[in-house]
């Protein structure tokens, strides 16, 4: 080729390049306009960015966006919807350009934010901003430790790179700035964060509020950082990602000077084009501007969309490159190649539960948090997918996998202090440190459960609740297989006081939908929770339990403790089944009642015990079950639990009462505030007498 023929081959891709942002640009805008509500400005300003990645270096295959070792892309900035809908439709995801014109629309697959398992491709749902960043950082971290695990030299089957896109409003939130710190000391090299920053938030200009050095912070938290000063630079953009990409010792920050709502004549670095249509008129005048034509809106020219769906071949041979490197590591690793495929489907292996123990009845008993401990590390060898860890809290909420090493950067020093017997620093460790970062921990283990192949954990105490409810929400509303260990449950927890002490944190978790909460009454409640735990795979799962210790049950008195797993069951029955009251628990609540129960019947009062370990578990179950346990004849009914007592009236009636607590607890041994806070047999029995005098009257 002489030169003159090269200078025309550049100006003919250049050319294409143009064409191909300005058509992502386009049917955001277009599809923002039409719905008259969504955020036009950062696909504006962002789209070169975004084309860059994903026609020169993302790894994925449009036909199949489930496919495992796909470059995970997540949308941190999720208001710029229309930016990753516009990418997926071009590149030729199953959405279609009537689902584009339904941006934003009752049973559209194109909703206002991204939704995962609701739109094909979409990794996590994003849109509090910082979630989608600190859900990247976990699934970096499921990469590093799947990678550790499965590859050997000559076969790297787990292979891939997560790309974030953030704006400043990400980097503000306080969850981007816990999960920044720990994905820099973990090393994270194949995470790549590309930063909108055009210096404009929702109301006004980041001037007001956002001035610290955003490059030189990420440096100091172990960061690799890149600047591009124009966000139009194709080849700017495209070397500072390859830079990226070669880093493979940090996690990278690449900082894109972009300008929110480019193109348009009046609102060109403005806030007011960041969550508003442009209007009809500025819709014009921002095509006229860009020399794109103004009718018809959608438009898609033919050589814009031939060089997008290139994508589908590139995909298509990727993966099938990676199924032959699958069938070959298969012949060489038989038995890590047996157990990744198991893990890649979320399926529970044969025997993962065998060793899970029996508790005796022991009067003097033993903490649930204790229990779990004993409950985890017996599944967790059985179980290669489980790991976890907690907010700096281990040797409180007995979550250590014992032998299993620690998740840490391969060149990290350090000692074994936290109790997890480490069998090395490096990312092949499943004990997971987050440090005191609990909103963080929250998000990471979303990004955990997203990225698949791993069931993760994360522990605190339930206190600190407070901090993660933005991820389990979210957790809820993706349906990720999560499970949250809650320790330290009550008042009970003690001399900490009312600052440690929870008291509406279960009437919270209980308000968030698609949630099942779970507090076990003692050992062998705790055991069957943590089976009904790991074998819910749709949504997550919270066990809540006690700093203190429980009797254990005695289980030829009581029904066996299997019962937990609907939710509610009779602990222990009235003769020939016809109580004159019932008196239901949870937690630590049941032994309270098991002992209400001995003194009411001295007085010739039948009484049916329930634990109601869960009431999600509880509402799931026939209406059939639910009255056989609570049957709608008995109205004396007295719930007992260390919490507020709002929801309880729905199981216990008109009629029936709550023990609860309206008020926060003290700074006294346990058993003192507990009694004090009128949890003792002498008041429960009272106010049990109380409803049977109430129903006689």
């Amino acid at each position: 080729m002489n030169s003159a023929e090269h200078r025309e081959n550049i100006i003919e891709m250049s050319a294409l390049d143009t064409l191909c942002i300005n058509t992502i640009r386009f049917l955001a805008v277009d599809a923002v306009q039409k719905a008259n509500s969504g955020h036009p400005g950062m696909p504006l300003g962002a789209a070169p960015m975004a084309y860059v990645l994903w026609t020169r270096l993302l790894k994925h295959n449009p036909r199949n966006p489930d496919w495992f070792d796909r470059d995970r892309f997540v949308l941190s900035a999720g208001h710029a919807s229309m930016l990753l809908y516009s990418l997926l439709h071009l590149t030729g995801y199953d959405l279609s350009l009537d689902d584009i014109k339904q941006f934003r629309q009752w049973g559209s697959k194109t909703p206002g934010h991204p939704e995962r398992g609701h739109t094909p491709g979409v990794e996590v749902t994003t849109g509090p901003l910082g979630q989608g960043f600190a859900n990247a950082v976990g699934m970096a971290i499921a990469e590093a430790q799947l990678a550790a695990r499965y590859n050997r030299p000559g076969f790297e089957v787990i292979d891939h790179t997560t790309y974030a896109l953030v704006s400043d409003g990400d980097l503000m939130e306080g969850v981007a700035s816990e999960a920044a710190s720990l994905a820099g000391h973990l090393q994270l090299g194949k995470l790549i964060c590309l930063y909108d920053d055009n210096f404009v938030t929702l109301s006004a200009g980041t001037d007001i509020t956002f001035s610290e050095d955003r490059a030189g912070r990420f440096a100091a938290y172990g960061w690799h950082t890149i600047s591009v000063a124009d966000g139009n630079d194709l080849a700017a953009i495209d070397a500072a990602l390859r830079a990226a990409r070669a880093e493979t010792a940090r996690p990278s920050l690449i900082l894109v000077r972009t300008h929110i709502g480019y193109g348009s004549p009046h609102k060109h670095d403005s806030f007011e084009a960041h969550g508003s249509p442009l209007g009809e008129e500025e819709v014009r005048l921002t095509k006229q501007a860009l020399s794109w034509p103004v009718d018809p809106p959608f438009l898609i020219p033919e050589p814009a969309l031939a060089h997008f769906r290139e994508a589908l071949a590139r995909g298509a041979r990727d993966e099938a490159a990676w199924n032959e490197r699958m069938a070959a590591y298969a012949q060489a690793f038989p038995e890590l190649a047996e157990e990744l495929p198991q893990s890649l489907r979320g399926e529970l292996p044969p025997g993962w539960d065998a060793d899970i123990p029996v508790f005796p009845a022991d009067a003097k008993g033993i903490a649930t948090r204790a229990a779990s401990g004993k409950v985890v590390n017996a599944i967790a060898p059985r179980l290669p997918m489980l790991t976890g860890g907690s907010a700096d809290l281990d040797p409180s909420t007995y979550t250590a996998l014992a032998g299993l090493g620690d998740f840490n950067s391969p060149n990290g020093d350090g000692d074994d202090t936290q109790g997890s017997d480490s069998a090395g620093w490096s990312h092949a460790g499943r004990n997971l440190h987050f440090g005191v970062r609990e909103h963080a921990m929250g998000a990471i283990v979303n990004g955990l459960a997203a990225h698949g192949a791993t069931l993760p954990f994360g522990s605190t105490f339930l206190i600190f609740s407070d901090y993660m409810r933005p991820p389990i929400r979210l957790a809820a509303l993706m349906g990720l297989r999560v499970v949250h260990v809650f320790t330290h449950d009550s008042i009970a927890l003690g001399e900490d006081g009312p600052t440690h002490q929870p008291v509406e944190q279960l009437a919270a978790l209980r308000a968030i939908p698609r949630v099942v909460v779970i507090r076990p009454g003692d050992a062998n409640e705790t055991a069957v929770a943590w089976r009904v735990a790991l074998e819910t795979r749709d949504r997550p799962v919270v066990l809540v339990l006690t700093r203190q210790a429980l009797p254990t049950l005695d289980r030829s008195r009581y029904a066996p403790a299997d019962g937990l797993r609907r939710g509610a069951y009779i602990l222990s029955d009235a003769p020939q089944g016809k109580p004159h009251l019932i008196l239901i628990a949870s937690g630590s609540e049941v032994s309270l009642i098991t002992a209400a129960q001995l003194k009411l019947q001295e007085q010739g009062i039948a009484v049916r015990l329930v634990s109601m370990a869960s009431w999600e578990l509880f509402e799931a179950q026939s209406q059939e079950y639910r009255d056989s346990v609570l049957p709608p004849s008995v109205t004396a009914r007295l719930a007992v639990e260390a919490g507020r007592p709002q929801g309880w009236h729905r199981y216990v009636g008109d009629r029936g009462d709550v023990l609860g607590l309206n008020r926060f607890g003290a700074s006294a041994p346990g058993e003192v505030v507990m009694n004090e806070c009128g949890f003792n047999v002498e008041n429960v029995c009272k106010r049990a007498l109380a409803l049977l005098e109430r129903k006689d009257a």
